[in-house]
């Protein structure tokens, strides 16, 4: 078999359960003894472990195998989950990790990893734990030995309940096939046959969906009400071919309080007891059914969703992307052949048509988004390993990963995040001796929001830690000869702040891997910066931190204001313009040898773009200007340009290899008459 063609798919779906056991993981530290937690962790594992099986890697089916079987005896009740189990589980899952990237980067998927095989089956052994007397007892007793109820849920005990005081038997039945057994599904359901003509099958461990699709290996489990005794039972399984064990186990109600489930039995369904016991047992699982049909046209809705979607190459989209970006150049051409000739069908077809096409730009930009929760749901597990590292206690919560923002933006968002996040386990968050010095909770507490608001996204990162102290921040400025003290003297809070942002700029005492490399906050900076994006900063001494990202939805399709400086175009984005004014020669002003403007009561300078970019100037100066006032973060700068064409949608184009370093353009665009306009980059002119 080729297996080439499944590789993608094999790692996509890898990452996703990997992804999986990491946040399972880390539920199931906060909640030790949750049973479903545990399964799901398993079948995360065994469903890896399958895979790479199959797909011929050796080295991580073994390692899920062992991380499987410690997971097996968790749920069986044979180990007691510890903070140390969890340790070495999370450090199989990062070889894990670690073999999945090399095989995506083209590489065998090989590793070491026998040290973490070895304490895994240590712990599988009971060699770092003490079990008490009744697990031990309990791993060696029989396999006929009572079932606890206690791995059913509330409709599944009522039923059970109910069914055994009304005369019947509950069994739960542990089914084995032959190792090398083919056509699995095909033999489940000649057992659930045989099952179904002597009773009624309540519960399948795996689901009946996951034995149908064959995600089980050689065993499976089923609960049974029915008035046939154990032998019986056992002996009709085993007559159908491939089955080579059978164990039946009475379910055990001991432990639960019998007036509590009538209770709840009369309040859920209602039993007719003049009926025949055989319809009593049908009608109790019709009235569990009936109450909870809710619940299942929700679940059927769901499968239904998730039937439809497929996977798509994410290199598909972008040649979609592309050849429609090339569309909008050739509509914005027909628009201007259109008013040229003033033809009024040309006219309405052209109007039509860019109807239509906007509707397609709406759709395509919409399938390149993709959740905030792709980038979002790594953090979890790296805020817990820094908290460890640091001996801090630290809460992340997370807000709104269900945000979407076009692929392109989330390639590049996720480093950023990473060291805003490891700033504020570092410098924001104080250790719980510290905490509590100041009357505050030991844990402290990380909120990653995100959410949109009109064209753009913001994502912020708020901690309740020690918060920036400007005068300290001063200090640090001034001994990095970033500031003077002179001006030092001026600075708002918020000014103090933004210089965190500043290039080599640490306040870290000592150097560690977390922060303090004199690898500051400047790089995050200018990635956002690079993304149309700006960063702020708000902050209170003892009460917490603010960092707040501004990002826009989609990098390739912007709104633009055109412009004119002789006989050159410009297009000056939308997201950055506040306001377009015409002023006069006697409105300008010099201060420190910079013109300016006042604008609304605030001095703005003024920048000449036929300056800037060298424009070739003909004609006699104008007593009036065009302006237009842009703004980056709290900063303002009135650009002049010769006059204002209007607004247009435009596709943003690289300058290519060779022209990386032009300052003050981002990018170019093909406009509908032909001509190349320049994007103008309004941060790089205000910085």
């Amino acid at each position: 078999m080729e297996l080439n063609q499944y590789l993608e798919v094999f790692i996509e779906e890898s990452r996703e359960h990997l992804q999986s056991l990491n946040e399972q993981l880390l539920e199931l530290e906060k909640n030790p003894g949750n049973l479903s937690i545990i399964n799901e962790i398993f079948r995360s594992a065994h469903t890896l472990k399958g895979m790479s099986a199959t797909m011929g890697y050796e080295d991580l089916a073994s390692l899920t195998h062992q991380m499987e079987n410690v997971l097996d005896a968790i749920r069986n009740n044979r180990l007691l989950t510890t903070p140390e189990i969890i340790d070495v589980i999370f450090m199989a899952v990062d070889h894990l990790e670690e073999m999945v990237e090399s095989i995506a980067a083209g590489g065998d998927g090989k590793k070491d990893v026998s040290e973490t095989v070895e304490k895994l089956k240590a712990i599988e052994n009971g060699e770092t734990i003490s079990r008490s007397a009744d697990v031990e007892i309990a791993a060696a007793s029989t396999l006929e030995a009572p079932k606890s109820a206690a791995s059913y849920d509330e409709f599944e005990l009522t039923v059970l309940k109910q069914s055994k005081e009304q005369g019947f038997g509950v069994y739960e039945i542990e089914i084995g096939l032959r190792d090398d057994c083919l056509l699995k599904a095909a033999r489940v359901y000649m057992v659930f046959e045989v099952l179904e003509k002597i009773g009624e099958v309540i519960k399948a461990n795996p689901s009946v969906e996951q034995l149908e699709e064959e995600q089980f290996e050689d065993e499976f489990s089923v609960t049974i009400i029915t008035k046939e005794n154990p032998d019986d039972i056992k002996g009709k399984i085993m007559k159908v071919s491939e089955v080579v064990k059978t164990t039946v186990h009475p379910v055990d109600f001991s432990e639960m309080n019998s007036g509590v489930a009538i209770k709840a039995a009369e309040k859920i369904i209602g039993v007719d007891t003049s009926k025949s016991l055989d319809t009593d047992a049908r009608s109790i699982i019709t009235g569990i059914e009936t109450a909870a049909v809710q619940d299942s046209k929700t679940s059927v809705k769901q499968q239904t969703n998730s039937s439809k979607t497929i996977r798509v190459n994410i290199e598909r989209l972008d040649i979609l992307m592309n050849l429609f970006e090339e569309l909008v150049i050739d509509r914005g051409r027909l628009e201007q052949i259109s008013k040229e000739l003033d033809n009024g069908e040309l006219t309405e077809t052209v109007e039509r048509m860019s109807r239509i096409s906007g509707d397609l730009q709406n759709i395509i930009l919409n399938m390149r988004m993709v959740q905030v929760e792709t980038v979002f749901n790594r953090f979890p597990r790296m805020i817990r390993q820094l908290a460890k590292d640091l001996n801090k206690k630290i809460n992340l919560e997370i807000v709104g990963a269900e945000t979407e923002l076009d692929r392109t933006v989330i390639d590049e968002i996720g480093d950023p995040l990473v060291h805003l996040l490891r700033n504020s386990v570092d410098h924001g968050i104080e250790s719980p001796e510290v905490r509590r010095s100041k009357g505050k909770n030991e844990e402290g507490t990380i909120v990653l929001r995100a959410f949109h608001s009109g064209n753009h996204v913001f994502i912020e990162i708020e901690d309740d830690g020690a918060g920036i102290s400007k005068e300290k921040v001063l200090q640090k400025a001034i001994s990095k000869g970033i500031i003077t003290e002179q001006s030092a003297a001026g600075f708002t809070d918020k000014q103090a702040y933004e210089l965190i942002l500043s290039s080599g700029f640490s306040t870290a005492e000592t150097i560690s891997d977390i922060s303090g490399r004199g690898v500051g906050l400047d790089v995050v900076k200018n990635t956002i910066e690079s993304l149309g994006g700006s960063i702020s900063i708000d902050s209170k001494e003892n009460e917490g931190t603010i960092f707040s990202i501004q990002l826009p939805l989609t990098l390739s399709i912007i709104s633009v204001m055109l412009v004119e400086i002789q006989k050159e175009k410009f297009a000056i984005p939308l997201s950055s313009i506040i306001e377009t004014a015409i002023i006069k020669d006697t409105e300008i002003l010099n201060a420190h040898n910079q013109k300016v403007i006042d604008f609304r009561g605030k001095v703005v300078p003024l920048l000449f773009l036929k300056d800037i970019f060298d424009v070739p100037f003909e004609g006699a100066d104008d007593h009036f200007h065009s302006v237009i006032i842009v703004r980056k973060g709290d900063k303002m700068a009135g650009l002049i340009v010769d006059s204002f064409i209007g607004q247009q949608e435009v596709v943003l184009k690289s300058l290519g290899n060779y022209l990386t370093d032009v300052f003050a353009i981002s990018g170019a665009t093909i406009l509908g008459d032909g001509q190349v306009a320049l994007v103008v980059d309004c941060n790089a002119l205000i910085k």
